[in-house]
């Protein structure tokens, strides 16, 4: 169930997310360009959450978290199992109190200061998940509030009450199942879905509220047949339809007050064909074309061909093609003032293509390793363009990178995962701002006695450009985590320790703020207790 929303087009990725991270089943990722059978956005990859369901659970989970020094505090309440008719249930709801941490900000020429009770978070989500033979049901709702003690976008700084608010609803009844003796699959779905986006800001003392309210709805249908001898056949067709796509801009003065009262759809149809040409060699041919209200008719290819060198050896080479169209918040935004739709020059769509070789070998059951290398062209990407106050299509950004990875395990329950990840993103021969060259990644998970269990993690990247010419230097971050089902009896413990090192470290951010980069967290302690009966 596709969970960008219809006027910004993003995704929700922190804890305006509208799923309880306790409720992930597994994250698939599927690098690469995806719009051959995933629609515009899927430019490179595409992240799968699938959920739990009722009988994995069979029973009742009470969940509590504290973290300092955010002082924030989590409860979920979760319940699943597989009624007396069949109905596989999973009902659960979870709320996120957090008071944030006082820092210190220096907001340049708008001064500095301590933004004290500014950092504020609160999130609350609801998810239900019925089941029962080929049909189920799903629905997530997730309400957010942040504070901004950075005062964004040149906002005055130290104020209090200024914020953002996210909530999101999406639901989806699917009917999939087999026939023709596991030849033919069918899945058929229909979708809805609701945004809401309120934030509160002052400049000059003059307050301000950007709304936006957005509602999307439609079908998809996919066909998949395994008759034929040596190919694995896939026809789909999706429909969407948003009835609301309105940002509104409120200022004390009603006179300059600003309103964009949009609707918009998009319409995709695809193929895919997984034809195996002998017992080493598969090809995947894709493609897919899309429709929509603003940016006409795009297509989008995807080809692979993967060979089996030797049961332990893979060697794949992967081509695919996605596009965006720029969002109504792009489209149309002019800071000239006026009304809304106020006349703009077109946007063009974003166009990526992706080439890349991955080879995977396992040169023992317990040990795999991987290395890639790519290059991807971005074309006409979207960006702001301070000149002509407004969103424009950009220079092209090209790329090429490589990747290492390994993964052992031990029979004594002992994990150790690494990966080396290098890359030369550039625009108009600049090194892309806010992409570091390379990153460093070191897991270690062992069993301790008592059935406790402990990981380690180490994260390193290189410096970041920022926006006005400068950077921001590279750093390393160590993590600790400790589990145990058994330090209470029937209660899930958890210890972690993030930034175990205390490391001081910046992240950059983008044009129209007071500084180029922000401070990041220092070390925090997190305590977690899950009780199952």
């Amino acid at each position: 169930n596709r969970l960008n929303e219809p006027t910004y087009d993003s995704v929700m990725a922190g804890h305006e997310f509208p799923l309880d991270q306790d409720l992930i089943e597994r994250i698939e990722v599927i690098p690469g360009p995806g719009g051959a059978v995933y629609g515009q956005n899927a430019l490179f990859g595409v992240i799968n959450v699938v959920t739990r369901d009722g009988a994995g659970l069979n029973g009742t989970e009470v969940a509590l978290g504290w973290q300092s020094p955010q002082g924030q505090r989590q409860v979920r309440l979760s319940h699943g199992r597989v009624l007396d008719n069949g109905v596989d249930l999973l009902l659960s709801g979870s709320a996120l109190r957090a008071r944030g941490e006082d820092r210190f900000y220096d907001y340049g020429a708008g001064g500095a200061g301590v933004a004290a009770g500014l950092d504020g978070e609160r999130a609350d989500q609801l998810f239900l998940r019925l089941a029962r033979g080929p049909w189920s049901f799903d629905l997530a709702y997730g309400d957010r509030y942040k504070g901004d003690p950075t005062a964004a976008f040149l906002a005055d700084p130290l104020v209090p009450g200024q914020h953002i608010r996210d909530s999101y609803l999406s639901t989806q009844l699917q009917y999939e199942d087999h026939f023709a003796d596991q030849t033919q699959h069918l899945l058929a779905r229909v979708f809805a879905g609701e945004y809401r986006y309120d934030s509160f800001a002052t400049w000059g003392g003059e307050a301000y509220r950007g709304t936006a309210a957005s509602a999307s709805r439609g079908i998809e249908l996919r066909w998949l047949n395994t008759a034929w001898a040596a190919h694995t056949f896939m026809l789909g067709l999706e429909l969407q339809d948003n009835p609301r796509q309105d940002r509104v801009s409120i200022l004390d003065d009603p006179a300059d007050n600003r309103y964009r009262l949009a609707r918009g759809w998009r319409a995709g149809l695809y193929a895919q064909d997984e034809w195996r040409l002998s017992d080493t060699l598969v090809a995947t041919l894709g493609l897919r074309t899309d429709r929509n209200n603003v940016g006409g008719t795009r297509l989008s290819p995807r080809a692979a061909l993967i060979w089996q060198a030797s049961p332990a050896s893979t060697a794949k080479l992967l081509f695919g093609r996605a596009h965006r169209t720029p969002n109504v918040y792009e489209q149309e935004w002019d800071q000239s003032g006026g009304q809304y739709p106020t006349p703009l020059p077109a946007i063009d769509d974003e166009r990526i293509e992706t080439t890349e070789l991955v080879l995977d070998h396992r040169p023992a059951p317990d040990l795999a390793l991987r290395a890639s290398v790519y290059q991807w062209s971005l074309r006409d990407m979207v960006v702001w363009s301070s000149p002509d106050d407004r969103y424009v299509s950009g220079p092209p950004v090209r790329a090429r990178g490589a990747e290492v990875s390994a993964d052992r395990r031990w029979p004594s329950g002992v994990r150790l995962r690494a990966s080396v990840s290098l890359q030369d993103a550039q625009m108009q021969g600049q090194r892309l701002v806010n992409s570091p060259q390379w990153l460093g990644k070191l897991h270690w998970a062992a069993p301790l006695p008592g059935g406790a269990r402990i990981g380690l993690e180490w994260l390193a990247e290189s410096r970041r450009d920022t926006v006005d010419g400068g950077h921001v230097a590279g750093h390393a971050l160590t993590n600790l985590t400790l589990s145990s089902r058994r330090w209470l009896p029937g209660v899930r413990v958890s210890l972690g320790i993030y930034n175990l090192l205390d490391k001081r470290y910046r992240q950059p951010i983008g044009t129209d703020n007071w500084t180029t980069s922000l401070a990041q967290d220092g070390r925090s302690v997190r305590l977690k207790l899950e009780a199952r009966f």
